[in-house]
């Protein structure tokens, strides 16, 4: 399959899973896996429907603004209870914008300009990182408790 299971960093009582963003048929494969992953950490329905809704968008952006890239799920548990972070990176020009990257109605392309801000809004925790000409790094987490 086109993931890998990785251990760095992973505890006892989290793992993960990361899927190359690369192709139309990654898109898919990446929203297949989140929702996989919300189902799996009990996830009401609603809950996983944002949570897919934020990786789809995310993933895309990946594809299309960065060229590609790579999504990593790590499931999360702790005394709270449950959650998943996405870690999406790419190699791809950065965004120059950031600020208003974030705001709705910001687009750089044919989109609405949902995109960053969105997928924030459907997150509990959301922190972007990136640099002209050095890729981008979305890191967002949902718990399933909250």
């Amino acid at each position: 399959m086109g993931h890998q299971r990785t251990g760095a960093g992973a505890s006892p009582d989290s793992s993960s899973e990361s899927y190359p963003v690369r192709t139309e048929e990654d898109l898919l494969a990446v929203r297949h896996a989140v929702r996989s992953a919300t189902q799996a950490l009990g996830f009401r329905l609603v809950d996983q429907t944002r949570v897919v809704t934020a990786a789809s968008e995310l993933a895309r952006n990946a594809y299309i603004h960065g060229g590609g890239g790579t999504l990593t799920l790590e499931s999360l548990r702790q005394a709270r209870g449950a959650g998943l972070r996405l870690t999406v990176r790419d190699d791809g020009p950065g965004i120059p914008d950031l600020e208003g990257a974030l705001t709705d109605g910001f687009t750089t392309g044919a989109g609405l300009g949902h995109g960053l801000g969105g997928a924030r809004r459907l997150m509990h925790d959301f922190e972007v990182r990136s640099a002209p000409g050095k890729g981008t790094v979305v890191t967002a987490v949902r718990w399933a408790d909250r």
